[in-house]
């Protein structure tokens, strides 16, 4: 017993002189700090965290901060949230093809988000810089903006809202829906309620504007037509009174569908306003493997009604969790 202790004596005194003299070593030959170094030091765990940051954005979640007032309601001005990056696939790079995407569609209703069909490109180096600023920022900085010093949407996020084989239709701003294998159309409240769906989107134009809005189309088809404006039916001027004070048309899509319809009647040989005019008296047919986004601000959104149903390829992924502000906390995985 006496052996066994000296000898784990002997070996404990020789380890602890060997630490104290590597210790002493390491002070001793310790290499002095430099403003250089330091400076490389701090670049490297920089150049790190942004990878890591990169990586994280582009293929687990991303943070995303609402732009726009197409979604109030449900996601206002300001709000922040995770997008999940991996629900419907992953994508190898931003706008990219997708792998992991087999049976991972978007389902009805998903809060979506998906590259915008209207961005305008300022060339692949500032695309790519400014994404690397925005996710390595968490979102935080944005130098992508318009002209006007606005934010460049570069991603939109809408409401899955039509389906393959779906056609959508919209009266007075209500959109009405005609379902795959469905000869009527049905309104979208009843719609929502016969599928127990959320009820997000609402409307805030007064439905008695919309005589105005229309007779403001009509007047513009007269105008493109090359009619002489005191030839125009006096009722259209009177019903353009309601929003004559308006700097823009409250809803473009009635609009323009009033605008088209009048220059088809007036012209039927025009080929181009008589399809232009069918196409909205049609609605919009939703094709395989696309959906049909838009905002649950529905008289405030650019969404699909101008700019077509959606590619499920270029969705690239699903609001999950508004996380700020701290007092509208909550989980958006059920819409």
């Amino acid at each position: 017993m006496e052996q066994l202790l000296s000898f784990i004596e002997r070996n404990t005194i020789r380890l602890l002189t060997h630490r104290k003299a590597l210790k002493a070593y390491e002070l001793a030959n310790k290499p002095k700090r430099t403003f250089i170094g330091e400076v490389k030091g701090w670049a490297d765990a920089l150049v790190f965290a942004v990878f890591a940051v990169l990586l994280i954005n582009q293929y687990i979640f991303q943070l995303f901060v609402i732009p726009t007032p197409s979604m109030d309601g449900t996601l206002n001005v300001g709000d922040r949230v995770f997008v999940s990056k991996t629900i419907y696939g992953i994508e190898i790079y931003p706008s990219g093809p997708k792998m992991l995407s087999s049976n991972r569609n978007v389902t009805r209703d998903d809060i979506i988000t998906f590259y915008n069909p209207e961005y305008v490109s300022k060339g692949p180096f500032f695309d790519i810089l400014s994404q690397i600023i925005y996710m390595g920022t968490f979102s935080l900085v944005n130098i992508d903006r318009n002209d006007d010093g606005s934010i460049a949407e570069r991603l939109y996020v809408k409401r899955a809202i039509g389906f393959p084989s779906e056609r959508i239709r919209f009266t007075d701003g209500n959109i009405e829906i005609r379902r795959a294998g469905y000869n009527d159309y049905i309104d979208d409240n009843s719609f929502r309620t016969s599928l127990d769906l959320v009820d997000g989107p609402h409307r805030s134009i007064d439905e008695s504007l919309y005589s105005g809005i229309k007779a403001w189309g009509s007047l513009f088809g007269y105008q493109e037509s090359g009619v002489d404006m005191t030839s125009v039916p006096s009722y259209l001027k009177s019903q353009y009174a309601l929003v004559q004070n308006d700097n823009y048309p409250d809803d473009m899509y009635a609009f323009e569908t009033a605008k088209n319809r009048t220059k088809q009647l007036f012209n039927p040989a025009d080929s181009n306003a008589r399809s232009a005019s069918a196409a909205y008296q049609r609605g919009i047919y939703v094709p395989q493997g696309s959906v049909l986004p838009l905002g649950d601000n529905r008289d405030n959104s650019r969404d699909g009604r101008y700019f077509g149903p959606v590619s499920q390829g270029k969705i690239n992924g699903s609001v999950r969790f508004l996380f700020w502000p701290l007092n509208r906390i909550r989980y958006m995985g059920n819409k």
